[in-house]
């Protein structure tokens, strides 16, 4: 649940004004919710302004991002800690949200909605003016450090109506939305993540761009810029194009036969 202390600076370009605006949010402890559709970019894009702002000397903590990908499974427990036996005594041990709170480290949950119910009611005096974790099991108030930062993310067109953020939980954040880089900038992002030429990379941009059309007929997730560095990277590493194409798209994104054709027909049109 936790990310290791992030020494050299993870690769991000911008799309729009997000970072500046992430900063600033930052600057007022403002918390800060991403939205947009799977492998767009926004995990990478909390670990690089985690990055900026440590080499910046604004965020002191170590490690200073703590990422939680967030699952069904995932209890309030799991977030702020719990009672663990060691030896003869009985032990209190942080969870990774506490740690954060307790250090002033950023605090990532990838995906919330798809946490219990219970674990947002925690984020809820976090994430106001009052900066507190309170822990029921210890009957501990714990006070935010200045540098402490919560951060979360969701995909909303995924969710179901059952697995969306209430309005009285996303009302207490600075919403940044994310979308899928422009056609020039993911053949960019495709080059420098897979070490492609940048033609073959716009080659894989293109299939991107037709595969996300069909959205329009009815397939509601389009190709991620993430399977499109993995498809780089297996043409990096020997196998043929539309192989990759295959293995990386095509069957990755649907087990439905008809998308899959139609998404084959695009990668063997496109690429060489």
């Amino acid at each position: 649940m936790s990310t290791p202390e992030l020494l050299t600076e993870p690769y991000y370009l911008p799309v729009a004004d997000e970072c500046e605006v992430f900063e600033a949010a930052y600057n007022a402890r403002l918390p800060v919710l991403l939205k947009g559709p799977t492998g767009c970019g926004k995990t990478r894009f909390v670990e690089h302004m985690a990055w900026r702002l440590a080499r910046d000397g604004k965020l002191k903590a170590d490690p200073s991002l703590l990422t939680i990908s967030c699952h069904e499974d995932l209890t309030a427990t799991d977030l702020v800690g719990r009672y663990l036996l060691k030896g003869d005594d009985t032990v209190w041990q942080d969870g990774p949200l506490t740690r954060a709170v307790r250090t002033g480290a950023i605090c990532y949950l990838d995906e919330i909605v798809e946490a219990r119910k219970d674990t947002t009611v925690l984020i809820h005096s976090l994430s106001d003016h009052r900066r507190i974790l309170p822990i029921d099991k210890t009957g501990e108030l714990v006070a935010a450090d200045p540098g402490f930062l919560l951060v979360m993310s969701y995909n909303p067109g995924y969710q179901s109506v059952l697995k969306d953020l209430k309005p009285s939980t996303r009302q207490r954040f600075v919403s940044i939305e994310f979308d899928y880089p422009a056609f020039g900038q993911e053949a960019e992002i495709i080059a420098h993540e897979s070490g492609l030429d940048i033609g073959l990379s716009e080659r894989l941009a293109t299939v991107a761009e037709r595969v996300r059309n069909l959205r329009d007929h009815g397939f509601e997730e389009g190709v991620s810029t993430r399977l499109l560095v993995y498809t780089g990277q297996l043409i990096g590493q020997g196998i043929a194009p539309r192989r990759a194409g295959e293995l990386a798209i095509t069957t990755a994104i649907s087990d439905d036969r008809t998308v899959q054709q139609a998404v084959r027909d695009i990668v063997d049109v496109v690429l060489p």
